[in-house]
C-alpha cells in the first residue's frame, strides 16, 4: 500500500513537471512570434521611409532635369551683384537652364519686360503707376540701403538730412560749411533713368532739383569717380561699399542692414524683379527662379551680398 502511494505521488510530480515545461515552451513561442512581428513591422517601416525618400529624390531630380531653356534679366546696375550670384547658383542647380543678365539701368529693364524683350526687369526702386498700369508686377526680393560716400581724405563724418539735401540742391557748395576743409563740393550722381537716382531723389524730395557736377551711368563709375576726386560726394548701393571711399553717417547712423531693418537709417529702397503679369503666369523656369529666391537658401544668398531679404 505504501509502495503504491509513492508511485502515485511520483506520477503526479512528473505530470506537473511536464505541464510546466509545456507552458514554458508555449510562452517562448508567443514571445518569439511577437518579436518577429515587431521586427517585421520595423523592417516594413524602414522600407517605407526609404522608399518615400527615394521617391522624393527622384521627383526632385526629374524636376531639375525637366527644366530647360533660358531666363533673361535686364535692368539695374545696382542689382548686378545680386543678379550675378543668383544666376550662378540657379544654373548650378538647374544645368538645363541658362540665365542671361544685362545691366543697363532700371528704366531700361522695365521697358524691356514691358515690351517682352526680357522675362524679368530688375529695378532698384518702386515701380511707377504708369508702369503698373501696363501690367507690370512689382516683385520685391530684397531691401537695399543707399550709402553716401566721399573721397577718403574728407574729414566730415556725419551729415543731417537737411545738410544732404542742401548739398544736392546746390545751396551748400563748400565742405567748410559742414565742418570740413575749405574745399568745393563736387556733386556726383547717376544718369537719368537710374533706379538709384530715382530712389535717392524721391526719398529726399529732390526730383528734378539736383545740381550735379557729373552724372555717371553705373554704380562702379560713381565709386571710381568719388574715390579719385578730392571734395567729391556720391551715392551708391550698400552692397558695393569698400575701402576706396569713405562712407558717411546720416543723422549719426551707419548704413547697416540692422539699422535699415530698425528704420533708423532713412535712405533705403527695394530691389524689384518685375514681371509682366503675376509670377504664377510666368513660364516654369521663371517660376522656379522665384521659388528659389523666396526659399531659405535664397534668403541666405540675399544676405550674402549685403542685402536684406524682403520676407
Amino acid at each position: 500500500m505504501k509502495k503504491n502511494l509513492i508511485k502515485i505521488l511520483a506520477a503526479a510530480g512528473m505530470a506537473v513537471l511536464t505541464m510546466g515545461a509545456l507552458a514554458g515552451c508555449g510562452n517562448s513561442t508567443t514571445e518569439t512570434t511577437a518579436a518577429g512581428t515587431k521586427a517585421a513591422e520595423t523592417t516594413a517601416g524602414t522600407t517605407q521611409t526609404t522608399t518615400t525618400t527615394a521617391a522624393a529624390a527622384t521627383t526632385t531630380a526629374k524636376a531639375t532635369a525637366d527644366l530647360k531653356g533660358s531666363i533673361s534679366m535686364v535692368g539695374s546696375t545696382s542689382m548686378e551683384k545680386l543678379a550675378t550670384a543668383l544666376s550662378e547658383v540657379f544654373m548650378e542647380k538647374y544645368p538645363g537652364v541658362t540665365v542671361q543678365a544685362e545691366f543697363v539701368g532700371s528704366g531700361a529693364g522695365i521697358e524691356a519686360v514691358t515690351n517682352g524683350a526680357a522675362d524679368i526687369g530688375n529695378a532698384s526702386r518702386n515701380l511707377k503707376d504708369e508702369e503698373k498700369s501696363k501690367g507690370i508686377v512689382e516683385n520685391i526680393v530684397a531691401i537695399d540701403g543707399i550709402a553716401v560716400v566721399t573721397d577718403p581724405s574728407n574729414k566730415v563724418e556725419n551729415l543731417t538730412k537737411d545738410q544732404l539735401i542742401a548739398i544736392y540742391n546746390g545751396t551748400t557748395t563748400s565742405w567748410k560749411d559742414l565742418g570740413g576743409a575749405d574745399q568745393p563740393i563736387v556733386v556726383i550722381g547717376r544718369e537719368s533713368g537710374s533706379g538709384t537716382r530715382s530712389a535717392f531723389e524721391e526719398l529726399l524730395k529732390l526730383e528734378d532739383k539736383c545740381k550735379y557736377s557729373n552724372e555717371l551711368d553705373s554704380t562702379g563709375a560713381v565709386m571710381a569717380k568719388v574715390a579719385s576726386t578730392p571734395g567729391s560726394i556720391g551715392y551708391v548701393s550698400l552692397d558695393v561699399l569698400d575701402k576706396t571711399v569713405k562712407t558717411l553717417k546720416l543723422e549719426n547712423t551707419d548704413p547697416t542692414p540692422e539699422n535699415i531693418k530698425a528704420g533708423s537709417y532713412f535712405l533705403s529702397r527695394p530691389f524689384v524683379m518685375a514681371t509682366k503679369g503675376d509670377i504664377s503666369k510666368q513660364n516654369d523656369n521663371v517660376k522656379a527662379l522665384f521659388d528659389y529666391i523666396h526659399s531659405d537658401e535664397g534668403k541666405e544668398l540675399v544676405k550674402s551680398v549685403g542685402l536684406i531679404p524682403a520676407n
